[in-house]
């Protein structure tokens, strides 16, 4: 889930003219002397401190797309999400309707997956491989394929690289599926092992027929 972030920003202005002070004052009074440091010292805490009054601090709002308590896994979400927009960019400029409608499955499953993640952060384990290699692969291949049919690129090798494509979209999009379903394997045992003993107790009791 997003959250809106408050930072509080210092101004500059302030340091940089306390520090404009020294040469300045370098040139009025020897403050290589005690007193001239003392002087210039005062000085330059005195502008300080009216600047900061002129040049107060700041309060920046940004928007965290994602705040799941980990960073390493907020940074992965926001991979993903990236790496997924792209994939939407690409199928935009896809003319083959069975590729294109493989690409929306792919979209899809990443979706949700980026959802059960932003929900559950410690599912993050599980896509280590998928975030890091699969899906920027995937988005790799498809470019190249957008890139050749816009480009025209006739031949054997062309044809063939496009054809290759075509032909493992739904592969390429089944394994996206697949690994959202690996999401849920956990869940999937314990609601299945909660079936079993409510079952084994409403029998004990005589409630079933």
């Amino acid at each position: 889930m997003s959250k809106w972030e408050e930072k509080r920003r210092r101004p500059v202005l302030p340091v940089y003219l306390a520090a404009l002070v020294w040469p300045v004052m370098a040139l009025l009074t020897p403050i290589y002397q005690l007193s001239g440091i003392l002087l210039t010292a005062g000085i330059s805490c005195l502008v300080y401190a009216v600047a900061q009054k002129f040049c107060p601090t700041r309060v920046v709002r940004t928007l965290v797309p994602y705040a799941t308590g980990s960073e390493d896994v907020d940074r992965m979400l926001e991979g993903i999400a990236a790496d997924l927009d792209t994939l939407h960019k690409l199928n935009v400029d896809i003319p083959d309707p069975p590729l294109s409608a493989a690409m929306d499955r792919m979209e899809q499953a990443g979706r949700s997956i980026v959802q059960a993640v932003e929900k559950t952060p410690d599912k993050a384990r599980q896509l280590d491989r998928f975030a890091r290699y699969y899906l920027p692969e995937v988005n790799k291949i498809l470019a190249a394929y957008v890139q050749m049919e816009k480009g025209g690129v006739k031949g054997d090798n062309a044809n063939q690289i496009l054809s290759e494509v075509r032909r493992n979209a739904d592969t390429m999009a089944t394994a996206f599926e697949n690994q959202l379903d690996a999401l849920y394997s956990a869940e999937a045992m314990d609601i299945s092992t909660d079936i079993e003993v409510l079952d084994s107790i409403l029998k004990s009791q005589n409630l079933t027929k």
